[in-house]
């Protein structure tokens, strides 16, 4: 069973990576998602398998953060102008 600071720790590398993502809403959506995990996830039964799902899916997250900077679009989206 992972401890806490594991779980946490596993929490902000999924922010962190969600922060890499050059389009807004693809960004948006997986801090969105890990939230809502976390939050769906807190009394599951088997912890373990869900700490290694997390692992699992920060890893896919990072790769797919790789592919979007190569193509990452040239005008930023409206949400992310300053006012």
């Amino acid at each position: 069973m992972a401890s806490r600071s594991e779980i946490l720790s596993l929490f902000r590398s999924l922010y962190r990576t969600a922060r890499q993502f050059p389009d807004y809403n693809v960004r948006e959506y997986i801090k969105r998602r890990t939230a809502d995990g976390f939050r769906l996830n807190r009394d599951a039964p088997d912890a373990a398998a869900v700490f290694a799902d997390g692992k699992a899916q920060l890893e896919v997250a990072k790769r797919q953060a790789v592919v979007y900077s190569l193509y990452a679009p040239k005008v930023r989206s409206i949400m992310e102008l300053k006012p």
